[in-house]
């Protein structure tokens, strides 16, 4: 898939998408774990799509590398809240 990201204009909208729709809702989720709740269904839905998304452009940002400090917040970021969450399961 990240070859596709090489294509004019294609990284442009991935990254309008994360900085208008995707990182406000993984902030929202953040707050969600910090004040101990627990996750529904489709806020996990929507961290594994992610996870997977970010996972599938590693290649990408390996060439990259521009955009190794982003991926690697947003990799620091997911694992925090995955933690986070964990430990609110188990809290309850």
């Amino acid at each position: 898939m990240y070859y596709s990201l090489e294509r004019e204009g294609v990284l442009a909208v991935l990254m309008e998408r994360f900085e208008k729709q995707r990182l406000p809702r993984i902030m929202d989720i953040k707050k969600i774990v910090d004040r101990g709740e627990v996750l529904c269904k489709f806020d996990i839905e929507f961290l594994e799509e992610v996870f997977h998304d970010t996972q599938q452009y590693k290649h990408f940002v390996d060439e990259h590398p521009e955009f190794q400090k982003l991926y690697a917040c947003v990799a620091h970021l997911y694992d925090e809240i995955a933690k986070k969450a964990l430990e609110n399961e188990h809290n309850i």
